[in-house]
């Protein structure tokens, strides 16, 4: 089954996942918070681990894809996509999020890879569930471009309840 967190920018849909994950053991993927500084990274759910995903203003352009105002390590999105794909197969998760899809997706960048994957993976699974997270005003082209029919929509107040 396929859920899809939707909101405007910054009104809080990785931090209601953050909170909803908390004391869960049946969840994996990834979150993209921001850190202290503002600065993108992405966190796996299950490790807490955390890596890196905003380039550095002075790093070399082959390294970096730009969108937006952004800059973002192209290996973050090599670690992150293999890291999806690796998980997917894993039965104990019941739920796996990623952590947004946007333009960059859109272009056939970024989390893509992963995205088209677990999308196509879970379509059809009652027992596994994926969660995207996609902001409202791309709704429609992210249902589009991953031809997607059929789908559960939340908002963030519908994390706290959601199980």
């Amino acid at each position: 089954m396929i859920y899809i967190l939707t909101g405007a920018i910054r009104t809080g849909k990785t931090t209601a996942l953050f909170h909803w994950i908390n004391d869960r053991n049946d969840v994996d993927g990834l979150l993209s918070p921001d850190d202290e500084n503002g600065k993108r990274y992405f966190l796996k759910i299950k490790s807490k681990e955390k890596f890196k995903l905003e380039a550095e203003a002075d790093l070399e352009t082959e390294n970096r894809i730009a969108i937006g105002n952004f800059q973002f390590l192209k290996s973050a999105f090599k670690e992150a996509n293999d890291y999806l794909i690796s998980i997917a197969s894993e039965t104990e998760n019941r739920y796996l999020i990623i952590d947004e899809i946007g333009k960059l997706e859109l272009k056939n960048g970024g989390l893509h890879r992963s995205a088209e994957a677990l999308i196509s993976k879970f379509k059809n699974d009652n027992a596994q569930h994926v969660i995207l997270v996609v902001r409202d005003y791309l709704l429609d082209a992210v249902l589009e471009h991953y031809a997607i029919t059929e789908y559960s929509l939340l908002e963030k107040g519908d994390i706290e309840w959601f199980e």
